[in-house]
């Protein structure tokens, strides 16, 4: 006969079998809650002890409820710890062979499949996966025999948490280490994973492929073309696993194939040389204004209307040359060859003269104009257009595309009705190229 300890026990123990049958998802939310709070960490002994030699009861429960709200998430993260309770504790093999009669590891490889499930519960799925790998070899073999590594890479490369992915790679390790027979599905499961968008499951991939790599002892042809195209990655941490891995692959026979990928990634492709080509080295306009008509450059530029600007000369014989005077009857300054634009408050540099050069017409109000005096290592006599620039200052890489179209304009016969009101070069320029462009010369001094 049973003591009476025993019966109160057995008792005890139906009562909670009750509870948990009758009750309904708040309910069993918070018995599995006072469950994992008063149980956790127990061996397998306490919890049969706790349970009157019936926690097995329990725990097929469990495995029942997750197999029918799986799909739901209803409760999962607590169902999963409460069933990790009893595959965690000591001695728990018992436990661990119920669990997996019922389909335990194609519920959980199921779960991280699911789009709808919270991350949490998928990360709690990963967990018990660890608990099931680490058991021993035979339970490696299952879950690599029930596409366990698919479902897992696949896991990893489309998981958003850091914390979830690092569990993840927690259990590749532990597959690939101690499973001969499947080491290899894992080790190209790993290089699988590299052309991932996600940079964080690329650098756990390249770790666990260092780790895979001196254990299968042989090369996949396919590692090297995945870790050169991971080199052209932004994110310097993947780039660092790349390396160290590419540093342990030069001891075997991908060596060759390997060193010619990094000599072709250092050549650098037409398209990329033909962006970092500087515009002005051929001659084109870095701006794109010297090409569109002259409203849209004044616009830009926001030149503003000078009545007094004039041509200069004949257009078949020199290059037009635009003098510029303040408003209000002010008639245009020439100080040293240079000419005063109206609202700047500065002078404005005329060119040097070139050779063959003539000195410029002087206007209908009989007041000397400036001369125009051309860049000698651009200009040409006899052509109309004005000079290509100089040199890569700012004057001549943004405002000179302006002075083209503006006295290009004027040559032309349209009336030239607005100019600059502020001036927009450089103290550089005006401290650099100012003075040989104010030379009032006609010689080649340059």
């Amino acid at each position: 006969m049973t003591s009476i300890k025993e019966q109160a026990a057995i008792s005890r123990l139906l009562s909670f079998l009750q509870d948990w049958d009758n009750a309904g998802r708040v309910a069993r939310s918070h018995i599995l809650h006072n469950f994992i709070d008063s149980n956790q960490g127990k061996t397998a002994p306490e919890l049969e002890q706790e349970f009157s030699q019936g926690a097995s009861l329990f725990l097929a429960r469990l495995t029942t409820w997750l197999r029918l709200t799986y799909m739901t998430g209803s409760c999962l993260e607590k169902l999963l710890r409460s069933i990790g309770v009893f595959l965690s504790a000591v001695s728990s093999n018992r436990y661990l062979i119920e669990f997996l009669e019922v389909g335990g590891v194609l519920t959980l490889l199921e779960i991280l499949a699911l789009e709808k499930i919270k991350e949490e519960d998928k990360k709690e799925s990963v967990k018990l996966l660890q608990v099931i790998a680490n058991s021993g070899r035979k339970y490696k073999e299952l879950i690599c025999e029930s596409y366990g590594v698919r479902s897992i890479a696949e896991f990893l490369a489309k998981s958003k948490s850091e914390e979830t992915q690092e569990e993840v790679q927690v259990l590749l390790d532990s597959l690939v280490h101690g499973n001969p027979k499947y080491q290899n599905q894992v080790y190209k499961g790993l290089i699988a994973l590299l052309p991932c968008a996600s940079p964080k499951a690329q650098q756990l991939s390249l770790q666990t492929l260092r780790t895979a790599q001196s254990i299968v002892g042989t090369t996949h042809p396919s590692i090297v073309d995945g870790v050169l195209k991971v080199l052209r990655t932004m994110h310097l941490e993947v780039q660092y696993e790349a390396i160290e891995l590419i540093k342990d692959l030069v001891n075997y026979d991908v060596c060759p194939a390997l060193l010619k990928g990094l000599v072709a990634l250092l050549i650098p492709s037409f398209k990329e040389t033909s962006k970092l080509q500087p515009k002005i080295v051929d001659g084109r306009d870095p701006l794109g204004l010297a090409a569109k008509p002259s409203a849209e450059g004044r616009g830009a530029s926001r030149l503003t209307a000078t009545p007094s600007s004039r041509v200069i000369g004949s257009p078949a014989h020199r290059p037009p040359a635009l003098v510029l005077a303040a408003g209000g009857g002010r008639q245009g300054h020439r100080v040293s060859g240079r000419r005063v634009v109206g609202g700047c408050g500065k002078a404005d540099s005329v060119p040097p003269a070139g050779p063959g050069s003539s000195p410029a017409a002087e206007g209908p109000a009989g007041s000397p104009q400036p001369e125009c005096h051309p860049c000698p290592g651009s200009w040409r006599a006899g052509t109309p257009a004005w000079p290509r620039r100089c040199c890569t200052c700012a004057w001549c890489t943004a405002c000179w595309p302006l002075w083209a179209t503006r006295t290009t304009a004027t040559a032309s016969g349209r009336p030239a009705s607005r100019w600059s009101t502020s001036c927009s070069c450089s103290r550089w320029w005006r401290s650099t190229c100012a003075g040989p462009w104010g030379r009032n010369s006609t010689g080649s001094s340059w």
